[in-house]
């Protein structure tokens, strides 16, 4: 604010606050459909959290991915700007200010953004990783704290302490994130990233030659059938945690879970062709899935009235 700036008033300070919230929603629905989807079965009250979080990610995310002529400076500047925001509890910016705002009224560790951000560092670099382990490493910051920060938002069923749903949130971040790692092989090479565990690759033969050049075979099919099976465990370790969270959360998971699953099972379908085209869920999959959610939702919500 320079010298001239008046304060704003609390009615001001709250439009502009709806306003950022509004922005992140309109994010989230024009870049994250099945989530956008899955967060109408969430509470009135929750929701804007939601959309804020995912509006943080994706923007840090695309600083990366969709870069500007100093995308090294541009995460860096922006990275500095939230946490110095976070402290002071307000930002000029739309993205910055609902997500400093759901940081602070959910107390969300700010160790998870840090970590987050460090993450997205990581990718302007890393090209690749050895081994599952390795992957796991960097997945912390990029999807495990991801499912970190939602849980607060989602909240617990009475009796249940946060601790004991974070590693099925864990689990369920890591499960999300390796389905988009396996739907975008194509896209993040492109990118000259690789998020397949190079010893898998090396154990049936595909390497990122084959990769870049969009060669599928019998090799990379096999690959592709290991790793889903990984993942697909990944949402096994998630499952119990489903229960633990607050009733009126639990169908806006399921969807997710539902919708997110959904792809594994279209890859498979595709015979594991994701080389040379985007496997996605059917529009008319997407809303039975919401609608067999949603019908479940309203009963909770009554049952709770």
């Amino acid at each position: 604010m320079t010298a001239t700036e008046r304060p704003l008033s609390t009615a001001e300070r709250q439009a502009r606050l709806d306003a950022a919230y509004r922005h992140c929603a309109a994010i989230n629905a024009r870049h994250g459909k099945s989530y956008h989807l899955a967060t109408r079965l969430l509470t009135a009250d929750r929701r804007p959290a939601i959309h804020a979080l995912y509006a943080g990610a994706r923007t840090a995310d695309d600083l990366v991915d969709l870069p500007g002529a100093d995308p090294a400076g541009d995460l860096a500047g922006w990275s500095r700007a939230v946490l110095d925001e976070l402290d002071a509890g307000w930002s000029d910016d739309p993205v910055r200010l609902a997500l400093v705002h759901t940081y602070r009224r959910y107390a969300i560790p700010v160790e998870h953004l840090v970590d987050f951000l460090a993450a997205m560092t990581s990718d302007l670099d890393v090209t690749g990783y050895a081994d599952m382990a390795a992957l796991d490493r960097y997945m912390w910051g990029s999807a495990s704290v991801i499912g970190l920060q939602v849980l607060p938002v989602l909240g617990t069923a009475p009796g249940v302490l946060r601790e004991e749903a974070a590693p099925h949130a864990i689990a369920l971040g890591e499960a999300f994130q390796l389905t988009n790692f396996l739907r975008d092989v194509a896209e993040d090479v492109d990118r000259g990233r690789v998020y397949l565990p190079a010893d898998v690759m090396a154990a049936h033969g595909v390497t990122r030659e084959q990769l870049q050049e969009k060669r599928y075979d019998a090799r990379f099919r096999a690959l592709m059938q290991e790793m889903v099976a990984i993942v697909r465990r990944r949402y096994d370790d998630a499952a119990p945690g489903t229960p633990m969270l607050a009733p009126e959360s639990r169908d806006c998971v399921r969807a997710a879970t539902a919708l997110y699953g959904g792809i594994l099972t279209e890859i498979e379908r595709a015979d594991h062709r994701v080389l040379d085209r985007r496997v996605t869920v059917s529009k008319p999959r997407r809303l039975g899935i919401f609608a067999r959610r949603l019908a479940s939702a309203q009963a909770v919500r009554l049952g709770r009235r």
